[in-house]
């Protein structure tokens, strides 16, 4: 079996002058090369805000670039025969693509509605701090443009649970809700449902059936392989399973899926992935985290710690593991953005391990340069390429393959090697990192690989190690680098 290699193509700045599914589309044959299998894309349907916004504030989910909706008709990303294209050319080179699916809310309504309500307690949603008012609020979505093409449903204060209105949070009293939150695993804030805009009312059957038409459609014309499932954490639990059931069932096929559940909490996210019945991989926001912590500590950090609590040491099979995305990158409300001396270590171990599904960040590869205001000053931020990682990606393709054995006997510096397979020539290979200062590590890759001669793929080592009868050889790395060494007669295109 092929390892799998996720590709997230855009960053929260990415530009706004409309080219990323070109872009997408004129690196198809690179991304293939690297051994890509899925490439995340980002939403690809009209915002709030047209095309200053990333793509996350939905306002037509059937506008993909072909409506004059908030002031254009291309996306932030292009136009809808641009997306198609990128998706056929990603297709005709072998790799599958994740559509980012956004589900929770809605924002820029077409007509205000007098819309019943009770104002909550902001940090305490499931407190009520005021009687029943009527509010003014932007809850119909009637999509003028587009004219009932693809759909004619209507969105209004019925299939809303709750708006913002000047920063107060309020619960829509709709046959539906009953002025109630829906049930939530997170108990933050009292109820986690609202996040933003309109909070879409899952509770509605009239919804969940337009949401499932709306799914087979953009399904069937995109032809997407998967979806990496927006703000988890505020939709009911109970919804993406019936979802992706019909979803499986209308087209006889099952799809890749990957969730957002923002938490740094391991049992937590094991709760949702058992709750929704094992249907969605999530990613490893603690291995995150454990990234994070261990940039900023530098040798304070015992490396031999890094996998705990993590997803992809307690439950492998439900791991998506990443460095950085979109949320954690500079001057985002997440910001956690691993130091960028750490980032070639961190994306060893989520590449060249047996376990988890590894998702690689955009700037990685094609590095992002951006300004933002923060604290009321403009903010210029610059995030460099890591070439060595295009290099791990392929090993990841061809090479790591085969029984793992770890070193993990020191605080400052672990390994592990793959003892490769028959059927993958030359396959197998060697990995040692170091926190602090350079060192060794006698490692061993089983006797299937005695006598070969490895060698740093890196190039950050320039010695060769043969390894004896025993495929066992002493390996070596840099201070705060990583080495990754392969049989010095591995080709890889």
């Amino acid at each position: 079996m092929e390892n799998i290699t996720l590709f997230q193509f855009f960053h929260w700045y990415y530009s706004a002058e409309g080219n990323l599914w070109q872009h997408a589309r004129d690196e198809a044959n690179q991304l293939a090369e690297w051994g890509i299998t899925y490439v995340w894309l980002p939403p690809a349907y009209k915002s709030f805000g047209g095309t200053e916004e990333p793509g996350y504030a939905v306002y037509d989910l059937y506008d993909l670039g072909e409506f004059k909706q908030h002031g254009s008709i291309r996306t932030r990303y292009g136009t809808k025969e641009e997306y198609l294209e990128c998706i056929q050319m990603l297709h005709s080179k072998g790799v599958k693509v994740l559509a980012d699916i956004v589900l929770n809310h809605r924002l820029g309504g077409d007509k205000i509605e007098r819309v019943p309500a009770r104002k909550v307690n902001n940090d305490n949603r499931s407190e009520y701090v005021s009687d029943p008012v009527k509010i003014e609020a932007y809850t119909k979505f009637t999509f003028p443009a587009r004219r009932g093409k693809y759909s004619n449903f209507t969105w209004d204060w019925h299939t809303f649970t709750g708006v913002c209105s000047n920063n107060d949070i309020y619960v829509i009293l709709n046959e539906y809700s009953k002025g109630k939150w829906e049930e939530m695993l997170e108990t933050e804030n009292g109820n986690y449902d609202y996040l933003m805009g309109n909070d879409v009312e899952f509770r509605n059957p009239y919804v969940r059936k337009e949401l499932k038409k709306w799914g087979s459609w953009y399904t069937k014309l995109t032809g997407i392989d998967g979806y990496r499932l927006d703000a988890l954490k505020h939709i009911s639990p109970d919804f993406f399973p019936e979802w992706l059931d019909f979803m499986k069932h209308h087209f006889r096929k099952d799809f890749f899926c990957v969730g957002e559940y923002w938490q740094n909490n391991v049992y937590t996210l094991l709760n949702y992935f058992e709750t929704t019945g094992e249907r969605v991989r999530l990613f490893d926001v603690p291995l995150h985290y454990n990234f994070y912590d261990a940039s900023q500590r530098s040798d304070d950090y015992d490396l031999r710690q890094i996998f705990d609590n993590s997803l992809v040491s307690e439950k492998p099979e439900a791991a998506i593991t990443f460095v950085d995305n979109h949320d954690t990158q500079p001057l985002q409300a997440l910001q956690s953005t691993v130091e960028y001396w750490f980032k070639p270590l961190a994306n060893a171990m989520i590449l060249l391990r047996d376990k988890g599904i590894p998702c690689v960040f955009y700037p990685t590869m094609y590095e992002a340069k951006y300004f933002d205001i923060q604290d009321g000053e403009e903010v210029y931020v610059e995030l460099n390429s890591i070439p060595a990682v295009g290099v791990m990606m392929k090993i990841r393709k061809y090479l790591a393959y085969g029984l793992q054995r770890d070193y993990f006997n020191h605080a400052n510096i672990v390994g592990w090697t793959r003892e490769g397979l028959d059927e993958k020539p030359f396959s197998g290979c060697a990995v040692l990192l170091s926190n602090g200062e350079e060192g060794q590590e006698e490692m061993s890759l089983g006797s299937r690989n005695a006598y070969k001669t490895y060698m740093d793929v890196c190039g950050y080592r320039t010695e060769k190690v043969t390894l004896d009868e025993n495929g066992t050889s002493v390996f070596f790395v840099n201070g705060r680098s990583v080495s990754v060494w392969i049989d010095e007669n591995a080709e890889m295109p």
